[in-house]
């Protein structure tokens, strides 16, 4: 063999390597043997983009050479006639004959690929299914080029908006700078469509982009057009057409890489293209920002290219440190381990805090997520007061066996020194977004260091911190620099969390009978959308009832009903004193019981109306309601069980609070106003459409983990609106003209803002019935004030306004809300009695 070549073995294929100190890149004097080693050593993060895609070069056979003097390139589709056996390949048809592929499915394959100077690599936005067949696409791109003029700072901005409207077409987004001159921007799909369908998406995007950017986007091709633009180039999911695949190498002048980055990263004032030294240090440190996007083929290359340890692995010695070492994903597994790591695994989502006395002491924070424990060091420890910031260290990923992990490091070996649990327990994830921000909540022990509280913790990715141009080191650092945040939200506090479960539970024994408790407040959801819901958790979908949110507390004697905000709503709902014969007997013999529901007035076709239930709201005369109720019955849409004959289920998860509702309410049946609607488990776009065919408001979708929290806005409860409503107080009204001139032809609207003080947003004058607009006049006269409540009403709109008390609440439809915080095109729904003005906030 000559002395310029050489073997090397690779999972367990021989390669022979050539010309390794041959010159690719000459302006930096990157040779061969790197570009090599570059595909080597990414091999675990680029697999898992590549697998299954069929992969086309571009080959660098002398280099890439110079400005003045390029190297000559080679565009390569087909396998060449001397591949070895080994590499995976499939076949495509084209239309002159069949076409032989290689696959990027193996470590082996890359290095081969690397030895024959094939720089680049290109795949399409589909995989080859298990039978060998072009599958639909999973995966939509979108190109931003910049056009002359124009660079990396106006393509960021582009993708900024790329990703609001992909956003709110329920779709993650993982943006990609290209190594070349512009952003790639990724979006999963779930292989429901065909590649001609989302190429037509993907057109229709960029023409909306152009249409409401004209001056910075271009969905045309002309290069004539493009002057000072970013093209965004949607034509690459087209089935026949390829993109560089992520952590490719490129054939450029310096060797860049097409480089996942985090948001934090786009919208950052110095982002830059990534070279390949760069980006592997990235990979070391465990970077992968588009990781989410990977979905591996089957077989040990796959498990390789998923293999989320590597790091870890690398860092430690089984035979020097007691910590656990799992094997690498090729090795076999020793009898019984991966049944109890499957146990590990199948168990309730874990936490565990470590405090870790190494070189400097510290506590190591670790959350299980995607099979491993996601890890941070808090230098200082965990925050305990409400508010409180701690910077947190993101460090390599550990195996679940770490979890349970108490003992002495040997201190010459790596992290060296003493390892004890701090606190250990379970969580509930409310929100992940890979590489910017985590909420849990974490559930420890009793004696633990958490207090034996539930606290709610934030993990939020600090992104670059100052301005100026920063070395390599110093912007990797950055990207391990998280704040761990003690929020201010938190579950139930210790004393209302035993108060509530004394309450609940003493109702049976300690209570007088027919003698309720204090009223528990209902716990409420975050407005959201169909991006909030991962499919990989489990969520069940309820529809979202057009009513009034209620507490039903229910003793043998009677049936009590009660406001989100405490108002007593028993006189007014006599109907649903009915509650009572629908809760098995033998559960109220033993004590209280209380549901969480909603009430609500159907109209002809037995669809809930606000409008129909807003003439029985606020009427407590026995006379009035029994006038009122001959013309709108109301009924109870039980969907939620918080005490069953005295016995608190707060602490219960959603699952089992709902399979003990239906065994509670076993004669709901038999009674005329009680219900208790379905709870759907399927897909959440099914529940979507299905609200939107049944007319309703939305959908409210939950999380089967998810404990109840008395009073408490949380990320385990999502709804989802299929129109946009708004809270807000009355500050005023203005007098009508022609027909209505004796009462109201506007209300003037105000929201408060973060510090609780009231901003205008706007008037609103449709949507009223004569009846609603009488009760108003009537209703607002008596509540007049002479100075406006809000500060920033415009003077066109305080002309021959009338102001009022800002204590009554109402709720209204629009299309959107300007940039001033206006609404637009406001139309009335009607008053909201069972909300404080104090309470209202933008829902956003």
């Amino acid at each position: 063999m000559s002395p310029r070549e050489q073997k090397a073995e690779v999972d367990g294929h021989t390669l022979k390597l050539s010309n390794l100190d041959k010159v690719m890149y000459p302006a930096t004097g990157t040779t061969k043997g790197e570009v090599i080693d570059y595909y080597h050593r990414a091999a675990g993060v680029l697999i898992p983009q590549a697998t299954r895609r069929p992969a086309t070069r571009k080959r660098w056979v002398d280099g890439v050479g110079t400005q003045k003097k390029p190297g000559k390139v080679f565009f390569r589709k087909d396998l060449e006639d001397h591949a070895p056996t080994w590499v995976p390949r499939a076949d495509i048809e084209h239309q002159d004959g069949t076409s032989t592929y290689p696959l990027v499915d193996e470590p082996a394959v890359l290095v081969w690929l690397a030895q024959l100077a094939a720089l680049e690599i290109h795949t399409p936005q589909w995989r080859f299914d298990e039978e060998g067949a072009q599958s639909n696409p999973d995966r939509l791109v979108l190109d931003l080029d910049p056009g002359e003029g124009a660079g990396l700072t106006e393509c960021a901005q582009v993708a900024s908006w790329c990703r609001e409207i992909l956003g709110d077409m329920g779709m993650d987004t993982y943006p990609v700078t290209s190594g070349s001159k512009g952003i790639h921007l990724y979006a999963p799909l779930d292989g429901s469509n065909t590649a001609e369908e989302i190429d037509q998406v993907a057109h229709e995007l960029a023409r909306a982009l152009e249409t409401d950017h004209p001056d910075q986007v271009v969905s045309d091709m002309k290069k004539s057009l493009r002057r000072g633009k970013v093209l965004v180039d949607w034509s690459q999911n087209n089935g026949s057409k390829t993109t560089v695949c992520p952590y490719s190498l490129r054939g450029r002048l310096r060797p860049t890489v097409a480089a996942p980055r985090t948001w934090e990263e786009i919208e950052a004032d110095d982002l830059d293209h990534l070279e390949f030294e760069e980006v592997l240090e990235r990979i070391e440190d465990g970077t992968d920002p588009i990781a989410p996007l990977g979905h591996p083929g089957e077989g040990a290359s796959a498990d390789r290219a998923r293999d989320r340890l590597e790091v870890y692995r690398s860092k430690r010695d089984p035979q020097r440190t007691p910590e656990p070492v799992p094997p690498s994903p090729e090795a076999e597994d020793a009898p019984g381990e991966q049944e109890a790591r499957r146990a590990l695994e199948s168990a309730e989502p874990m936490f565990v805090i470590q405090e870790h006395h190494a070189s400097r002491l510290h506590w190591d924070f670790r959350l299980e997520h995607d099979g491993v424990l996601v890890s941070w060091a808090v230098p200082k420890g965990p925050p305990l007061e409400t508010g409180m910031q701690r910077l947190a260290v993101r460090t390599e990923d550990h195996p679940m066996e770490y979890g349970t992990f108490e003992g002495t490091i040997p201190q010459e070996e790596y992290g060296g020194g003493e390892v004890s649990i701090w606190d250990t327990g379970t969580i509930e994830i409310e929100k992940w977004r890979e590489g910017s921000e985590v909420i849990a909540i974490c559930h420890g022990q009793e004696d633990g260091g958490l207090g034996g509280l539930p606290r709610r913790f934030a993990f939020v990715h600090t992104g670059r911190m100052g301005k100026g141009r920063r070395t390599t080191a110093a912007k990797e650092a950055e990207q391990k620099n998280w704040l761990l945040q003690l929020m201010k939200d938190q579950p139930e506090d210790e004393a209302s969390t035993r108060s509530a479960g004394k309450r609940a539970a003493s109702t049976g024994q300690d209570r007088a009978a027919g003698e309720m408790s204090e009223p528990l407040s209902p716990m409420l959801a975050t407005l959201g959308a169909r991006s909030d819901i991962r499919q990989e958790e489990q969520w069940a979908y309820e529809m979202k009832w057009d009513g009034v949110r209620a507490i039903a507390t229910v003793t043998a004697d009677a049936v009590r009903l009660t406001s989100r905000n405490g108002k007593d709503l028993t006189p007014t709902f006599p109907e649903l004193q009915d509650l009572a014969e629908a809760v098995d007997p033998e559960v109220l013999e033993a004590g209280e019981t209380v549901v969480d529901g909603e009430i609500v007035a159907l109209d002809g076709q037995d669809r809930p109306s606000f409008a129909r239930l807003q003439q029985r709201l606020g009427l407590t005369a026995e006379a009035d309601v029994r006038r009122a109720r001959k013309s709108v019955e109301t009924h109870l849409m039980v969907f939620d069980l918080l005490v069953r004959g005295g016995d608190s289920l707060l602490r219960e998860t959603y699952q089992d609070r709902r399979e003990s509702l239906f065994e509670t309410l076993s004669a709901t049946s038999a009674t005329e106003h009680v219900q208790i609607p379905a709870a759907d488990h399927g897909d959440v776009d099914h529940a979507i459409d299905l609200s939107k065919q049944l007319q309703l408001e939305g959908v409210m979708a939950k999380k089967d983990s998810s404990i109840y929290q008395p009073g408490k806005r949380a990320r385990t409860w999502i709804k989802i609106k299929n129109s946009r409503h708004q809270e807000a107080v009355i500050i005023g009204w203005r007098a009508g003209k022609g027909e209505r001139s004796s009462t109201i032809g506007s209300l003037l609207l105000a929201v408060p803002d973060q510090d609780g003080e009231l901003a205008y947003a706007g008037r609103v004058g449709t949507g009223f019935t004569e009846r609603t607009l009488k009760r108003l006049t009537s209703t607002l006269r008596s509540r007049s004030r002479q100075t406006p409540p809000a500060h920033d009403v415009p003077a066109a709109d305080r002309r021959d306004a009338q102001w009022v008390r800002a204590d009554l609440v109402g709720e209204v439809q629009y299309a959107e809300i300007t940039d001033d915080g206006r609404l637009r095109h406001p139309v009335w729904r009607g008053l909201r009695p069972d909300k404080k003005a104090t309470e209202v906030r933008w829902e956003r």
